[in-house]
């Protein structure tokens, strides 16, 4: 199964049900159904499905097939449509096996529930190999970096402005002070009324930057306000918020083409390199990747950032595979 919109693997939701889960994994599935209360409105619709999927799936005496048949027909009941998922069980499926199969549908109907039922379908902006530039509803303009997504509700802007985030995006957010916008990301929060910021998700990580306005940082146990050049960087929902300085714009990079080093310290130059070209550069020692460096890149290619590297440090550049290393 895949994860959703909401950074919450459904597997763990099941292990969860089932008290199967490690006290670490506990404490956070806990952790994100607290953090929101559109995450709690998600547990409690799988829930709610999964014990009537569970029953099916443990009762060896039924005809599986059927059983299939019937748990589809109770999620149209629900006022979920069907996504046409067809799939044929035989008689050696074990009840686990059903109830994983069900829990991939139920995963679904959640999703859907989660944004609304009944004509509100949730609308998915995705990048694949490229950054790309989408316009909300409300006018709002979002770049999301390459495989990045987003997801909203159909009823966005109706009363709220919710989004969900998965990667990496830079938002305009057009003022509205009666309809926050709201971006759901990692078991954080994210609340503006008019502004400009970037969030970047690496696994559990979440890094906010702010560029115009003010940005509110919550994570169900205290909120923090972030105003321009500030950033703060969550390791989990649980971590303590501390914002710091921003001292950089290397974060820009997807949506300009262009790395901006002002004193930056190489192995943070490198960093964003590696990320934006898919490349895997290794600086050999710790001396050369405390340099800093100041010149800008526009638009150039690996190649061509790689010269000037060696120019500017007096380094070699070995090539093994397809890793470079700056000696």
């Amino acid at each position: 199964m895949k994860e959703h919109v909401h950074d919450m693997n459904d597997d763990l939701l099941v292990k969860y049900l089932l008290q199967e889960t490690t006290l670490h994994e506990s404490r956070t599935v806990e952790s994100w159904i607290r953090a929101t209360p559109g995450n709690q409105r998600y547990f409690d619709h799988f829930k709610l499905i999964w014990d009537r999927s569970r029953e099916l799936a443990a009762t060896s005496s039924v005809d599986e097939e059927m059983a299939w048949q019937r748990f589809q027909q109770r999620v149209i009941e629900d006022g979920t449509p069907s996504r046409g998922i067809v799939r044929t069980m035989n008689r050696r499926t074990s009840s686990w096996q059903v109830a994983a199969i069900l829990a991939g549908l139920v995963g679904i109907v959640a999703m859907i529930y989660y944004f609304g039922r009944l004509g509100k379908t949730p609308v998915v902006l995705a990048a694949a190999e490229i950054a790309q530039v989408d316009t909300l509803p409300d006018g709002s303009v979002i770049t999301l970096n390459r495989h990045s997504s987003l997801s909203y509700a159909g009823g966005y802007n109706e009363k709220k402005r919710t989004v969900a985030l998965k990667g990496e995006a830079f938002f305009s957010i057009v003022p509205d002070k009666k309809k926050p916008f709201v971006v759901e990301v990692n078991g954080i929060t994210v609340t503006v009324t008019g502004t400009s910021f970037n969030i970047k998700t690496t696994g559990r990580q979440t890094e906010v930057i702010v560029e115009t306005g003010t940005v509110l940082v919550s994570n169900g146990h205290e909120t923090i306000a972030l105003t321009p050049k500030e950033k703060v960087i969550v390791a989990d929902p649980d971590s303590t918020l501390n914002k710091e300085q921003n001292t950089d714009d290397l974060y820009r990079y997807y949506r300009d083409k262009t790395f901006v080093c002002d004193k930056t310290p190489l192995w943070k130059v490198v960093k964003v390199i590696n990320e934006a070209y898919d490349a895997n550069i290794v600086i050999g020692s710790k001396e050369l990747a405390q340099q800093p460096l100041s010149t800008t890149f526009h638009n150039q290619s690996l190649d061509q950032i790689l010269v000037v590297l060696q120019e500017t440090f007096g380094c070699t550049i070995e090539r093994t595979n397809s890793t470079i290393v700056l000696k």
